[in-house]
């Protein structure tokens, strides 16, 4: 059984800090790759704009071109409508086959919102839960969570990740003031922004 990781995100734009969480992730749970999955229609951020999903995949390429355990898939770029988990994973198993074993890599804090989701249950039940730590995101209430889905407690896998206190937000925000993201983004996806105009509104 191959372990793979899959990270969703938006990626408006990718950064270190999913990088960092990324290599985590696949050096302590012995994982083969790890998936960046950029959303088409992220169904949590209808209220403000996105860059096009292609600009996003590309930031996304240039990003990980130095990693080969790194891969994106365009599962969700290329599905009509909204982006749910619960679509995206068995679509990556159509992909990968029945021998993958997933492991889906998200923020407490997302995690903690993991009953508003579509079809939550059936998230659990394709894949292990990989809860990475923020800063300011605080313990994660696992009765909570059980409560509201039963079982999720033996899906859960907290990591012990270093606290990266970066985020797209900030980053398109430093980006529209004209203040440097040096460190924050790799250089090539900091070129592409400087070449593409992305985030100067």
């Amino acid at each position: 059984m191959r372990k793979i990781g899959v990270l969703g995100g938006t990626f408006d734009p990718v950064h270190n800090g999913h990088l960092i969480i990324a290599e985590e992730a696949r050096l302590r749970l012995g994982l083969s790759q790890v998936i960046f999955v950029p959303a088409g229609e992220p169904w949590l951020k209808t209220h403000r704009n996105i860059a096009p999903g292609e600009q996003r995949l590309e930031m996304i390429k240039l990003a990980i071109a130095a990693n080969h355990h790194f891969s994106v898939s365009t599962v969700d770029l290329e599905r009509v409508g909204p982006s749910y988990t619960v679509h995206t994973l068995p679509a990556l198993r159509r992909e990968l086959g029945e021998e993958a074993d997933f492991y889906f890599i998200l923020g407490v804090d997302a995690l903690a919102g993991l009953p508003s989701w579509k079809e939550p249950e059936g998230v659990v039940e394709a894949c292990k839960l990989v809860a990475a730590r923020r800063p300011g995101s605080g313990a994660l209430d696992l009765e909570s969570l059980e409560r509201s889905i039963p079982g999720i407690s033996s899906s859960i896998m907290l990591l012990d990740n270093p606290l990266m206190d970066i985020s797209s937000t900030a980053i398109r925000e430093r980006v529209a003031r004209g203040i440097p993201i040096t460190d924050l983004v790799p250089e090539a996806v900091a070129r592409y922004i400087r070449e593409k105009g992305l985030y100067s509104y």
